[in-house]
């Protein structure tokens, strides 16, 4: 069978989060989230980011963590800015637009959008005529593996004070850019400096699951209404509550992430030394080596991972993505090939 570095959730959960849901599973919880189990979860995510008046909410994946945090914070006539390269503006499906909302994707430099682009973006909008800005998105790692730094991030919060906007996050992989190397974030300056955002558990460790933290008061207000509109309340919320204790107590969040980012950095130090370079430079547990494209049909016999931008007629940028559960064999191994 095909080792696979397509994505970091082709493996099932940690056996810790496992234990829990089997130690929980015949207690008897009321239903949609207003269990013992979510409520200590809502717990242990508020003491970690350092705001006891956030709110936070559970869902099962991170598009519909996206379209709902969206749709809250949207009129019918708003629009949402973010990168050309977000996963919002490509890899959705277009589940944002049927909300009915635009977006308004701006070129990115390494996945990254400035807060003087997203200034100058205000500055240019037509009143009436226009989808009228409301929220900036931005995704914490980038698509492509990249970082925002603090001084970025604030610059960012400013404009969009300054302009009445919200500040949107997503983090499905936010355990990797905060325990990357290069980050100079923690999880509670990410909560003081965004609207709403969301940590993503899928993509690190869970079986599934995203916890939205609301931080801004007036959107706490009936969020619940547009988790149940979009089908995302669940009657058996407690799966995904036990889930985020688990991922919550003893550091495990944080601890799964470093081993992704550890593998990743191995791969790319191997990868480097074989004397192949790189799309981007990512500190993060998503890399884009670039390859000549025999040699990626050779790669593909023993290995899955995705083409992800042609380079020339000869080679090909490919994404390789580690996860939590990645073995160090495995990563050895496939540094072995590539000297081969």
């Amino acid at each position: 069978m095909k080792y696979s570095f397509a994505d970091d959730y082709s493996e099932g959960a940690h056996t810790h989060i496992l234990e829990l849901l089997a130690q929980t599973n015949l207690e008897q919880q009321p239903g949609y989230g207003d269990d013992a189990i979510c409520i200590k979860a809502q717990g242990l995510i508020k003491n970690a980011i350092k705001n006891p008046h956030a709110d936070v909410h559970f869902v099962s994946g991170g598009t519909q963590a996206n379209i709902i945090a969206l749709a809250s914070m949207l009129k019918p006539y708003e629009s949402v800015i973010t990168a050309e390269s977000a996963h919002i503006n490509v890899h959705e499906a277009g589940a944002v637009e049927t909300t009915g909302h635009k977006i308004n994707a701006l070129p990115a430099k390494d996945g990254k959008i400035t807060a003087e682009q997203i200034q100058e973006f205000i500055d240019l909008h037509f009143p009436v005529h226009m989808a009228k800005p409301k929220v900036v998105s931005i995704t914490y790692p980038t698509e492509l593996g990249t970082l925002y730094t603090k001084a970025e991030l604030k610059r960012i919060s400013t404009v969009c004070k300054k302009n009445d906007l919200y500040f949107y996050l997503d983090g499905a992989r936010l355990g990797v850019g905060l325990t990357s190397q290069e980050s100079d974030l923690t999880l509670p300056e990410i909560s003081e400096l965004v609207d709403i955002f969301y940590i993503g558990g899928t993509k690190n460790g869970a079986l599934l699951g995203e916890a939205i933290v609301i931080n801004r008061k007036e959107l706490q207000d009936n969020f619940k209404y547009y988790i149940k509109q979009h089908g995302a309340l669940l009657a058996k919320g407690r799966i995904l509550g036990a889930q985020f204790i688990g991922l919550f107590t003893d550091n495990l969040y944080f601890d799964l992430a470093k081993h992704a980012n550890l593998m990743a950095m191995k791969l790319s130090k191997g990868i480097s030394q074989a004397g192949y370079s790189f799309l981007t430079p990512s500190p993060t547990n998503q890399i884009f080596p670039i390859f000549p494209n025999k040699l990626i049909d050779k790669l593909k016999k023993e290995y899955l991972f995705y083409p992800w931008q042609k380079i020339d007629n000869n080679s090909t940028a490919i994404r390789l993505v580690t996860s939590w559960a990645t073995k160090e064999e495995a990563v050895d191994e496939f540094l072995k090939d590539l000297q081969k």
